[in-house]
């Protein structure tokens, strides 16, 4: 038989820069209109037809990270560029993200585990039969090869990520480097962390008073977070580490993030963060011209510092 899309120009579709096609109706349908053009054949024949000359069944594919943004490579430099400078003075630097939200509860985990017998568990992930959705918010200090996990049952908000970088600082960053007056966050371009929410500037700004440090902030371009070092660096082996274990409650959850060792020495601690926070929260045009914050020279949508305040007056 001729070259069956030929005979069904109307559903061959095409990629114009190569040679790649594909069909867009059922197998049955096409076996009818065949008939209709006097070819006999079943829909299996069709199928294997359309095999023949290299279409195929194809789920989408995510490949495709959209259009590069032109000062992408700029900021990845200026990104090497302070961390260098930070690890040289021996200051601080972290790189920080939420990890995906997770339903606690009796219910699949992906991967497998080494066990006598599979353990039973839900058949469906019904957030009403769970005990919480848990959302993992991790400080990876670049140094030390340390991590540090805050596990929350409330809102993904940028209050709640500043919250759990000034955790870090207090209960290991401190003691770490106790003349530190400036640290580095590494952190995604999106998110609640990331470089448009003003709630995470100005609670940002209020860690800065308290603990007196300049807070230089690079953000990653958007696309880019697999590139965040707290991604293949910490999240990487929490995942391996509880792969096939059902996170059935906050405890169980916390201990498979202590447990995570690797051969370079990783060591990580987890902590409950019970606070509740608001979504939503507004932040007025004027608390952001108030904030003493400074754009840097170098892609300034993405770099800036975030200075103590001044005390306002007597």
């Amino acid at each position: 038989m001729q070259d069956l899309t030929k005979l069904i120009p109307d559903h061959t579709a095409g990629d114009p820069m190569n040679d790649s096609k594909w069909v867009r109706r059922s197998l049955r349908h096409l076996s009818d209109d065949l008939a209709k053009q006097g070819h006999q054949a079943s829909p299996n024949t069709v199928a294997r037809l359309l095999r023949g000359q290299g279409i195929t069944p194809k789920a989408n594919r995510k490949d495709h990270a959209g259009p590069s943004h032109p000062d992408r490579n700029l900021q990845f430099e200026h990104i090497q560029q302070q961390r260098e400078a930070f690890a040289a003075a021996g200051l601080p630097a972290i790189s920080v993200d939420g990890k995906k939200k997770e339903l606690v509860g009796n219910f699949k985990n992906a991967g497998a585990a080494w066990c006598g017998k599979a353990r039973r568990v839900n058949t469906y992930d019904f957030p009403s039969d769970a005990e919480c959705r848990a959302t993992p918010y991790g400080v990876y200090d670049i140094q030390r090869n340390r991590g540090m996990v805050a596990v929350g049952t409330s809102a993904d908000t940028g209050q709640f990520a500043v919250d759990n970088i000034e955790h870090w600082w207090n209960h290991e960053g401190h003691e770490a480097y106790p003349k530190a007056d400036k640290l580095l966050i590494l952190a995604d371009g999106g998110g609640s962390n990331g470089h448009r929410p003003r709630l995470f500037k100005t609670a940002l700004q209020k860690f800065s008073n308290r603990s007196g440090l300049a807070i230089t902030v690079c953000h990653y371009p958007t696309g880019a977070s697999k590139w965040n070092p707290i991604e293949h660096r910490l999240f990487s082996h929490i995942s391996i580490n509880w792969a096939g274990r059902p996170l059935t409650t906050l405890l169980v959850m916390l201990a498979l993030i202590r447990g995570v060792t690797t051969k370079t020495g990783l060591g990580v601690s987890a902590w409950l963060n019970p606070k509740t926070y608001e979504k939503k929260v507004k932040v007025s045009n004027a608390e952001m011209k108030a904030l003493n914050l400074e754009r840097l020279s170098v892609c300034p949508k993405w770099s800036y510092t975030i200075r103590p305040q001044l005390p306002s007056g007597p």
